[in-house]
Protein backbone atom coordinates (compact mmCIF):
# COMPACT_ATOMS: atom_id res chain seq x y z
CA UNK A 1 0.00 0.00 0.00
CA UNK A 2 2.71 2.51 1.09
CA UNK A 3 4.47 1.43 -2.55
CA UNK A 4 1.67 2.68 -4.35
CA UNK A 5 1.12 5.77 -2.62
CA UNK A 6 4.96 6.44 -3.24
CA UNK A 7 4.84 5.59 -6.79
CA UNK A 8 1.74 7.73 -7.33
CA UNK A 9 3.45 10.43 -5.57
CA UNK A 10 6.38 9.99 -8.03
CA UNK A 11 4.56 10.36 -11.05
CA UNK A 12 2.60 13.29 -9.86
CA UNK A 13 5.53 14.69 -9.40
CA UNK A 14 6.99 13.62 -12.54
CA UNK A 15 3.69 15.06 -14.42
CA UNK A 16 3.84 18.24 -12.48
CA UNK A 17 7.76 18.77 -13.69
CA UNK A 18 6.69 17.92 -17.76
CA UNK A 19 3.74 20.73 -17.33
CA UNK A 20 6.57 23.29 -15.38
CA UNK A 21 8.59 22.86 -18.56
CA UNK A 22 6.13 22.75 -21.30
CA UNK A 23 5.02 26.07 -19.72
CA UNK A 24 8.43 27.59 -19.80
CA UNK A 25 8.24 26.86 -23.80
CA UNK A 26 8.07 30.23 -25.96
CA UNK A 27 5.23 28.37 -28.48
CA UNK A 28 4.83 31.92 -30.03
CA UNK A 29 8.77 32.38 -30.44
CA UNK A 30 9.00 28.55 -31.56
CA UNK A 31 6.17 28.55 -34.14
CA UNK A 32 7.54 31.73 -35.92
CA UNK A 33 11.21 30.14 -35.56
CA UNK A 34 9.99 27.36 -37.64
CA UNK A 35 8.21 29.11 -40.09
CA UNK A 36 11.27 31.41 -40.80
CA UNK A 37 13.94 28.41 -41.21
CA UNK A 38 11.19 26.64 -43.77
CA UNK A 39 10.80 30.29 -45.83
CA UNK A 40 14.59 30.86 -45.47
CA UNK A 41 15.29 26.81 -46.98
CA UNK A 42 12.56 27.49 -49.33
CA UNK A 43 13.89 30.76 -50.75
CA UNK A 44 17.67 29.89 -50.66
CA UNK A 45 17.76 26.09 -51.89
CA UNK A 46 14.99 26.65 -54.94
CA UNK A 47 16.43 30.41 -55.31
CA UNK A 48 20.42 28.73 -55.94
CA UNK A 49 18.31 25.79 -57.67
CA UNK A 50 16.51 28.00 -60.08
CA UNK A 51 20.04 30.59 -60.71
CA UNK A 52 21.39 27.34 -61.96
CA UNK A 53 18.56 26.37 -64.49
CA UNK A 54 18.90 29.83 -66.04
CA UNK A 55 22.76 29.59 -66.46
CA UNK A 56 21.84 26.55 -68.27
CA UNK A 57 18.89 28.15 -70.29
CA UNK A 58 20.90 31.49 -71.33
CA UNK A 59 23.99 29.75 -72.43
CA UNK A 60 22.09 26.51 -74.50
CA UNK A 61 19.19 28.02 -75.88
CA UNK A 62 19.94 31.79 -76.16
CA UNK A 63 23.83 30.85 -76.64
CA UNK A 64 24.78 33.52 -74.58
CA UNK A 65 28.75 32.81 -73.05
CA UNK A 66 30.77 34.39 -70.10
CA UNK A 67 32.47 37.37 -70.36
CA UNK A 68 36.08 37.18 -70.55
CA UNK A 69 38.37 39.26 -68.16
CA UNK A 70 36.74 40.81 -65.17
CA UNK A 71 33.71 42.11 -67.41
CA UNK A 72 30.47 42.18 -64.89
CA UNK A 73 27.83 40.26 -67.14
CA UNK A 74 24.97 38.18 -66.14
CA UNK A 75 26.16 35.16 -65.53
CA UNK A 76 28.75 37.27 -62.69
CA UNK A 77 25.79 39.09 -61.17
CA UNK A 78 24.22 35.22 -60.79
CA UNK A 79 27.59 33.98 -59.08
CA UNK A 80 27.04 36.99 -57.24
CA UNK A 81 23.19 36.05 -55.86
CA UNK A 82 24.85 32.86 -55.01
CA UNK A 83 27.04 34.06 -52.93
CA UNK A 84 23.87 35.93 -51.09
CA UNK A 85 22.18 33.09 -50.88
CA UNK A 86 24.90 31.58 -48.83
CA UNK A 87 25.25 34.23 -46.67
CA UNK A 88 21.38 34.60 -45.84
CA UNK A 89 21.45 31.10 -45.17
CA UNK A 90 23.97 31.32 -42.39
CA UNK A 91 23.01 34.80 -40.90
CA UNK A 92 19.04 33.28 -40.30
CA UNK A 93 20.22 30.37 -39.31
CA UNK A 94 21.78 32.24 -36.51
CA UNK A 95 19.36 34.75 -35.98
CA UNK A 96 16.71 32.53 -35.77
CA UNK A 97 18.68 30.63 -32.27
CA UNK A 98 19.23 34.07 -30.77
CA UNK A 99 15.52 34.74 -31.11
CA UNK A 100 14.29 31.61 -29.56
CA UNK A 101 17.02 32.03 -26.96
CA UNK A 102 15.35 35.52 -25.82
CA UNK A 103 12.21 34.13 -26.16
CA UNK A 104 13.15 31.73 -23.51
CA UNK A 105 14.88 33.91 -21.20
CA UNK A 106 11.99 36.47 -21.32
CA UNK A 107 9.52 33.91 -20.97
CA UNK A 108 11.56 32.43 -17.78
CA UNK A 109 11.69 36.17 -16.50
CA UNK A 110 8.14 36.28 -16.45
CA UNK A 111 7.08 32.69 -15.32
CA UNK A 112 9.78 33.14 -12.38
CA UNK A 113 9.73 36.65 -11.84
CA UNK A 114 10.75 36.09 -7.92
CA UNK A 115 13.78 32.97 -8.69
CA UNK A 116 16.80 33.39 -9.28
CA UNK A 117 16.70 34.99 -12.83
CA UNK A 118 15.87 39.14 -12.03
CA UNK A 119 14.78 41.34 -14.68
CA UNK A 120 17.79 43.74 -15.29
CA UNK A 121 17.70 47.21 -17.42
CA UNK A 122 20.25 44.80 -20.06
CA UNK A 123 17.51 42.44 -20.49
CA UNK A 124 14.76 45.22 -22.07
CA UNK A 125 17.45 46.80 -23.71
CA UNK A 126 18.20 43.51 -25.64
CA UNK A 127 14.98 42.81 -25.92
CA UNK A 128 14.30 46.59 -27.76
CA UNK A 129 17.43 45.55 -29.68
CA UNK A 130 16.01 42.57 -31.06
CA UNK A 131 12.74 44.26 -32.03
CA UNK A 132 14.64 47.51 -34.06
CA UNK A 133 16.67 44.89 -35.54
CA UNK A 134 13.83 42.50 -36.46
CA UNK A 135 11.87 45.36 -38.27
CA UNK A 136 14.72 46.50 -40.39
CA UNK A 137 15.09 42.66 -41.39
CA UNK A 138 11.37 42.30 -42.06
CA UNK A 139 12.15 46.15 -44.44
CA UNK A 140 14.91 43.45 -45.93
CA UNK A 141 13.00 40.19 -46.90
CA UNK A 142 9.80 42.65 -48.23
CA UNK A 143 12.16 44.20 -50.87
CA UNK A 144 14.06 40.49 -51.50
CA UNK A 145 9.81 39.10 -52.20
CA UNK A 146 9.76 42.41 -54.35
CA UNK A 147 12.88 41.17 -56.28
CA UNK A 148 12.30 37.31 -56.36
CA UNK A 149 9.04 38.60 -58.28
CA UNK A 150 11.38 39.95 -61.29
CA UNK A 151 12.25 36.74 -62.50
CA UNK A 152 8.84 35.41 -61.67
CA UNK A 153 7.51 37.82 -63.93
CA UNK A 154 10.07 36.96 -66.62
CA UNK A 155 10.00 33.41 -67.04
CA UNK A 156 6.17 34.01 -67.19
CA UNK A 157 5.99 36.13 -70.18
CA UNK A 158 8.57 33.35 -71.68
CA UNK A 159 6.17 30.51 -70.59
CA UNK A 160 3.44 32.08 -72.18
CA UNK A 161 4.86 32.87 -75.21
CA UNK A 162 5.62 28.84 -75.57
CA UNK A 163 1.98 28.49 -74.53
CA UNK A 164 0.43 30.89 -76.99
CA UNK A 165 2.98 29.15 -79.98
CA UNK A 166 1.24 26.23 -79.10
CA UNK A 167 -2.49 27.46 -79.03
CA UNK A 168 -1.66 29.43 -81.96
CA UNK A 169 -0.35 27.71 -85.24
CA UNK A 170 2.29 30.17 -87.18
CA UNK A 171 2.26 32.69 -84.70
CA UNK A 172 5.42 34.49 -85.04
CA UNK A 173 6.85 35.91 -81.25
CA UNK A 174 9.94 37.07 -80.26
CA UNK A 175 11.88 37.34 -76.85
CA UNK A 176 14.33 39.71 -76.87
CA UNK A 177 16.52 39.31 -73.67
CA UNK A 178 17.31 43.36 -73.69
CA UNK A 179 13.85 44.36 -72.60
CA UNK A 180 14.85 42.75 -69.20
CA UNK A 181 18.22 44.85 -68.91
CA UNK A 182 19.58 41.18 -69.08
CA UNK A 183 22.45 42.18 -72.32
CA UNK A 184 23.31 45.46 -73.32
CA UNK A 185 21.41 47.25 -75.97
CA UNK A 186 24.23 46.86 -78.47
CA UNK A 187 23.97 42.96 -77.87
CA UNK A 188 20.94 41.31 -79.58
CA UNK A 189 19.79 38.07 -78.03
CA UNK A 190 16.77 36.85 -79.29
CA UNK A 191 14.97 34.07 -79.52
CA UNK A 192 11.81 33.67 -81.68
CA UNK A 193 9.16 31.03 -81.60
CA UNK A 194 10.05 29.87 -85.39
CA UNK A 195 13.30 28.76 -84.34
CA UNK A 196 15.01 25.52 -83.13
CA UNK A 197 16.02 26.47 -80.30
CA UNK A 198 13.38 28.19 -78.94
CA UNK A 199 10.86 24.73 -79.85
CA UNK A 200 13.75 22.79 -78.02
CA UNK A 201 13.59 25.05 -74.93
CA UNK A 202 9.08 25.14 -74.71
CA UNK A 203 9.56 21.11 -75.13
CA UNK A 204 12.49 20.46 -72.16
CA UNK A 205 11.50 20.50 -68.65
CA UNK A 206 14.27 22.55 -67.82
CA UNK A 207 11.92 25.53 -68.70
CA UNK A 208 9.47 24.60 -66.46
CA UNK A 209 11.46 23.67 -63.71
CA UNK A 210 13.20 26.68 -63.46
CA UNK A 211 9.81 28.84 -63.85
CA UNK A 212 8.14 26.58 -60.63
CA UNK A 213 11.52 26.59 -58.79
CA UNK A 214 11.40 30.73 -58.74
CA UNK A 215 7.58 30.73 -57.87
CA UNK A 216 8.61 28.44 -54.55
CA UNK A 217 11.40 30.68 -54.02
CA UNK A 218 9.49 33.73 -53.89
CA UNK A 219 7.13 31.87 -51.57
CA UNK A 220 10.09 31.28 -49.11
CA UNK A 221 10.34 35.04 -48.85
CA UNK A 222 6.56 35.43 -48.68
CA UNK A 223 7.24 33.08 -45.61
CA UNK A 224 9.94 35.00 -43.91
CA UNK A 225 8.43 37.80 -44.27
CA UNK A 226 5.03 36.42 -41.92
CA UNK A 227 7.54 34.84 -39.75
CA UNK A 228 9.45 38.72 -39.35
CA UNK A 229 6.43 39.87 -38.91
CA UNK A 230 4.97 36.69 -36.33
CA UNK A 231 8.37 37.75 -34.47
CA UNK A 232 7.57 41.57 -34.32
CA UNK A 233 4.67 41.33 -32.55
CA UNK A 234 6.05 38.43 -29.89
CA UNK A 235 9.10 41.09 -29.20
CA UNK A 236 6.79 43.56 -28.43
CA UNK A 237 4.10 41.85 -26.30
CA UNK A 238 7.68 39.85 -24.43
CA UNK A 239 9.19 43.56 -24.20
CA UNK A 240 5.81 45.18 -22.74
CA UNK A 241 5.17 42.12 -20.19
CA UNK A 242 9.47 42.45 -19.30
CA UNK A 243 8.37 45.92 -18.63
CA UNK A 244 5.42 45.35 -16.77
CA UNK A 245 6.83 42.87 -14.23
CA UNK A 246 9.92 45.07 -13.57
CA UNK A 247 7.81 47.61 -12.18
CA UNK A 248 6.07 45.33 -10.23
CA UNK A 249 9.39 43.69 -8.83
CA UNK A 250 10.37 47.05 -7.98
CA UNK A 251 7.31 47.84 -6.08
CA UNK A 252 6.97 44.21 -4.14
CA UNK A 253 11.41 45.22 -3.50
CA UNK A 254 9.73 49.03 -1.81
CA UNK A 255 6.81 46.91 0.16
CA UNK A 256 9.01 43.93 1.36
CA UNK A 257 11.81 46.93 2.80
CA UNK A 258 9.06 49.23 4.01
CA UNK A 259 7.59 45.99 6.10
CA UNK A 260 10.99 44.86 7.05
CA UNK A 261 11.73 48.61 8.34
CA UNK A 262 8.09 48.56 10.07
CA UNK A 263 9.12 44.99 11.83
CA UNK A 264 12.21 46.72 12.92
CA UNK A 265 10.81 49.63 14.38
CA UNK A 266 8.37 47.01 15.85
CA UNK A 267 10.82 45.35 17.71
CA UNK A 268 12.81 48.27 18.84
CA UNK A 269 9.87 49.96 20.64
CA UNK A 270 9.22 46.31 22.18
CA UNK A 271 12.45 46.34 23.57
CA UNK A 272 12.14 49.71 24.88
CA UNK A 273 9.53 48.98 26.59
CA UNK A 274 10.45 45.58 28.08
CA UNK A 275 13.63 47.24 29.37
CA UNK A 276 12.02 50.31 30.66
CA UNK A 277 9.25 47.72 32.38
CA UNK A 278 12.38 45.48 34.02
Amino acid sequence: MEENMEEGQTQKGCFECCIKCLGGIPYASLIATILLYAGVALFCGCGHEALSGTVNILQTYFEMARAAGDIIDVFTMIDIFKYVIYGIAAAFFVYGILLMVEGFFTTGAIKDLYGDFKITTCGRCVSAWFIMLTYVFMLAWLGVTAFTSLPVYMYFNLWTICRNTTLVEGANLCLDLRQFGIVTIGEEKKICTMSENFLRMCESTELNMTFHLFIVALAGAGAAVIAMVHYLMVLSANWAYVKDACRMQKYEDIKSKEEQELHDIHSTRSKERLNAYT
